[in-house]
């Protein structure tokens, strides 16, 4: 699927972080990639995200899974949702909505939430702190946006659910199967199916908040700093002490000789940029174990890049790279590969299919690194059949 009736460049210059949007069926062919059957049985699987919310006469309940199979038989006719986190990981025509919006950098792209509602329910008012397109699959639902909310937005008095109190809607739209409606961070929003088999994708999107950054790469940075050879002698020093009239001052000599040694610490760009594209490409689910049963055979990958075959990124690792001089660093679920070629990285996190071309796959080292990805999970070899998309868990 691609986006066929889309102006990006005026999507991102009037309405990307600055206002929602109503995007009218867009798609060369709209076709729902999931059906709503499927979608339940992933959120009785152990190791899938999911929710259950229903509507009843004291308000929204929260219920998380893994649900039992029989659960959904006995909800009876209260209004319900169910919500099923990063689908994208398990389906690939669930992943493939992803690729017509990579006009966002992939380092920003988080998953595909999927959510499934009865007539009449909905998760209630609320606002996120990312950008998400909402793209209705199946049936209909009526959206209702708001303004810009923020911590200080009253609440409605609920335990599990951060839903708005007094919420009142500045635009309301009724979505068809194929309709996008783009909301970004800190808008109010509110979605109500209209009639069962209501099915809604969410593109959500990351975006670090600089507590998050500070406390990583601080962290980060003191547990090097412990591990230094000569972390006893990296410590304050003052061997021109002078004699001050007050004792219990704190000088503004003192605070600047202190200052400069933290911000040194943290000053280095191009540690932070390897901590970043590390802590970046890290598993949204590590406790997954997507490696293969055998790890990969060296010959076996050598040959089938020499004969040009294809590979295929598992949907659910991250790929991303940042240029080094002449050469890249490669991060791949949270490792950092050091001197790839900035072509070779390019191939690598182009896509879901990747085919390098014979100078890339001829190149001294990148039959090793394509190996090392397989065999941890990140890429397989590209027969051309079905086997292709069973990855290993």
């Amino acid at each position: 699927m691609h986006l066929a009736h889309f102006d990006i460049a005026r999507f991102l210059a009037t309405a990307w972080q600055k206002q929602p949007l109503l995007i009218r069926n867009p798609w060369g062919d709209w076709a729902n990639p999931l059906e709503p059957d499927e979608l339940a049985g992933l959120a009785c699987e152990a190791g899938v995200e999911s929710r259950l919310i229903v509507r009843g006469r004291a308000g929204l309940t929260l219920e998380h899974g893994p649900l039992a199979e029989d659960r959904f038989a006995s909800l009876g006719a209260d209004p319900w949702t169910l919500l099923v986190q990063a689908v994208d990981q398990h389906v690939p025509d669930v992943a493939a909505l992803i690729e017509p919006f990579r006009f966002v950098p992939d380092w920003r792209i988080d998953d595909v939430m999927i959510s499934y509602a009865t007539d009449g329910a909905g998760v209630g008012p609320h606002y996120d702190q990312y950008d998400v397109f909402l793209i209705q699959g199946l049936g209909r639902r009526k959206w209702r946006v708001g303004p810009r909310c923020n911590a200080a937005t009253p609440r409605q008095p609920h335990a599990d659910l951060a839903l708005i109190a007094d919420f009142a809607a500045t635009g309301e739209w009724v979505l068809e199967p194929g309709d996008i409606l783009y909301v970004p961070p800190g808008f109010a929003h509110d979605g109500v199916a209209l009639g069962d088999d209501c099915m809604t994708y969410s593109i959500g999107f990351r975006a670090p908040a600089r507590g998050e950054l500070v406390e990583g790469w601080g962290a980060h940075v003191a547990d090097a700093l412990e591990e230094m050879p000569d972390a006893a002698a990296d410590r304050y020093a003052d061997p021109d002490l002078p004699l001050q009239d007050h004792p219990g001052e704190i000088t503004s000599a003192a605070l600047d000789r202190l200052h400069a040694m933290a911000l040194e610490a943290l000053a280095d760009r191009a540690a932070f940029a390897r901590w970043f594209g590390q802590m970046n490409t890290q598993a949204k689910y590590p406790e997954t174990d997507w490696r293969p049963e055998e790890p990969a055979d060296p010959a076996e990958v050598a040959a089938h890049l020499a004969q040009g075959g294809a590979l295929r990124r598992n949907p659910a690792h991250r790929l991303a790279f940042i240029r080094d001089g002449a050469a890249a660093l490669l991060f791949a679920d949270g490792q950092c590969h050091a001197g790839v070629q900035p072509a070779l990285a390019e191939a690598l996190c182009g896509g879901a299919l990747v085919l390098l071309d014979p100078s890339l796959a001829g190149t001294p080292g990148t039959a090793a690194l394509v190996t090392a990805l397989i065999s941890q999970g990140t890429l397989v070899l590209d027969h051309g059949d079905d086997d292709d998309d069973d990855w290993a868990d």
